[in-house]
């Protein structure tokens, strides 16, 4: 009866999070200095609207809007797994340094060799980020892999790639280092079909995957000597959900650059919507993320026009006090 109770509650919250996402991306569509009616949003997106508005929603803001909804559903789902993984709610995808690494490749490439095109920059982030997450995981192996020894190992890197980041963006010429500090905010800004196709393949390949695993990444919660004892492969199962968890994040930062807190924000959220059961908290913290980051856009957009925002910025100015909630949370438990 309760798992039945549970299962309306998870169609209750997934129909709203989607009928919450419809509505933003009419807003987000409609919005701008060339206004377009929110009826004709709709029409024009399916092919029977005007041709007055087609490029304008067909060509400039609704590939940016989808572009934003998949890298924060990315980042999102990345985050769940993480935490999943290393037992720990404060993990993200920028602590065990897949940003650090994205972001340190990208400023190299945006700085060093500024005359090479642009349209390569989301395959050298995303080499940046399975790179750091690599010497992370190596590092981190003693015996197997330990999720302390991951977070510890992740941090210096994390560290070590910022530092390395400050020091090009200090001694660089400065419309290189602009736009360097640009794609390292985070921004949907100029997105287009061309990162939203590259991006889709991943999210709809690892989605599934990851709701596969659910089950085993409930059992990895229960501690390793538990899982053990119940026959979980735990090294495998943990390098697979770890593999996948760092696609997403690499992804999505490879095509809108390094949009913090949402891997860390969102699962919490999720998890205050529909509980703990793994597959349920994935799928909801996919939905969750993908509406931050489209608000977090739309917000940047309408706030001071004509002046942009970059949605990075926007989650970074949420995200930085709700972690110091959670710290704050987290040690009235610790201490009760």
């Amino acid at each position: 009866m309760q798992s039945i109770s549970a299962s309306k509650k998870f169609i209750v919250v997934v129909a709203s999070l989607l009928a919450a996402i419809a509505a933003v991306f009419a807003v987000t569509v409609s919005t701008g200095e060339f206004a377009v009616p929110l009826p004709d949003v709709w029409r024009t997106i399916i092919g029977i609207g005007g041709s007055e508005y087609d490029f304008v929603v067909n060509k400039l803001r609704f590939p940016r809007a989808l572009v934003a909804f998949l890298a924060g559903g990315g980042l999102a789902l990345s985050g769940a797994i993480l935490q999943g993984i290393t037992r720990n709610p404060l993990t993200s995808p920028g602590i065990i340094g897949i940003n650090a690494g994205a972001g340190l490749m990208a400023v190299t490439f945006i700085i060093a060799w500024p005359v090479l095109p642009i349209a390569l920059l989301p395959f050298v982030a995303f080499a940046g980020a399975m790179l750091a997450a690599g010497l992370a995981y190596v590092l981190a192996w003693r015996r197997g892999l330990s999720p302390m020894r991951l977070l510890l190992v992740g941090v210096g890197i994390s560290a070590a790639g910022n530092a390395y980041m400050t020091f090009l963006l200090t001694t660089r010429q400065i419309n290189n280092v602009k736009q360097a500090l640009l794609w390292m905010t985070g921004s949907a800004y100029g997105r287009g079909w061309e990162h939203f196709w590259p991006l889709l393949p991943w999210l709809v390949l690892l989605f599934p995957a990851a709701l596969l695993l659910g089950r085993k990444l409930d059992v990895l919660q229960l501690g390793d000597a538990l899982a053990i004892g119940l026959g979980a492969r735990v090294e495998r199962i943990r390098f697979f959900l770890l593999l996948i968890s760092v696609s997403l994040a690499a992804s999505a930062v490879a095509m809108a650059g390094t949009i913090g807190f949402v891997g860390l924000m969102a699962p919490h959220i999720a998890r205050q919507l529909v509980g703990g059961s793994s597959r349920m908290l994935l799928t909801a913290s996919m939905l969750v993320g993908g509406l931050l980051v489209l608000l977090a856009d739309l917000i940047g957009r309408v706030l001071f026009p004509p002046i942009e925002i970059p949605c990075g910025i926007i989650t970074a100015a949420v995200g930085a006090p709700y972690l110091v909630y959670l710290l704050y949370r987290n040690r009235n438990k610790s201490q009760s």
